[in-house]
């Protein structure tokens, strides 16, 4: 497995058993403090999971939200939904992709992964807003660009 939090190539996403059209992960594994009191992965850990591999996409998508004239993103929607429990240092990979986008939003869809296997996949709705986080504002071009050539999102609406 590759080093935590570093995003995978496709060609290791693959070797980890991950199918298409999935092309941006991290990998990591799972931490005591992650566990419930049953000993397996508390439900808020896959949540904050999903929020560390969005960071990371907005990163390697060349989408800032850092600077005083960037835009903020807002989570507006998010679900999450369990196939298998996970445990203590289990060695996962986290996918993350937008699959579609509207005029102030896009949705992404979320996969973790343990030995090729699907353990849990959510999905999220972002908004994109302006600094204070008051008023929506459109996609730019260039982003919907990003959406649709780096992970084949559609437009809806």
């Amino acid at each position: 497995m590759a080093d935590y939090l570093t995003p995978l190539s496709t060609d290791a996403l693959r070797a980890e058993g991950i199918p298409d059209p999935w092309t941006f992960g991290q990998a990591d594994r799972v931490r005591f403090y992650e566990l419930d009191a049953l000993g397996h992965v508390n439900n808020t850990a896959y949540l904050r999971w999903f929020e560390t591999v969005r960071v990371g996409w907005f990163a390697a998508y060349g989408i800032s939200f850092y600077g005083p004239e960037d835009p903020t993103f807002v989570l507006r929607a998010i679900t999450c939904d369990y196939h298998a429990p996970m445990f203590l240092n289990e060695s996962y990979v986290v996918t993350a992709r937008c699959v579609s986008f509207r005029k102030t939003s896009f949705k992404k869809v979320y996969g973790v992964w343990s030995d090729g296997a699907l353990k849990v996949e959510g999905s999220a709705v972002i908004v994109m807003t302006d600094k204070a986080g008051t008023t929506k504002m459109p996609l730019s071009d260039t982003m919907r660009a990003v959406l649709r050539d780096r992970d084949g999102a559609v437009a809806e609406g």
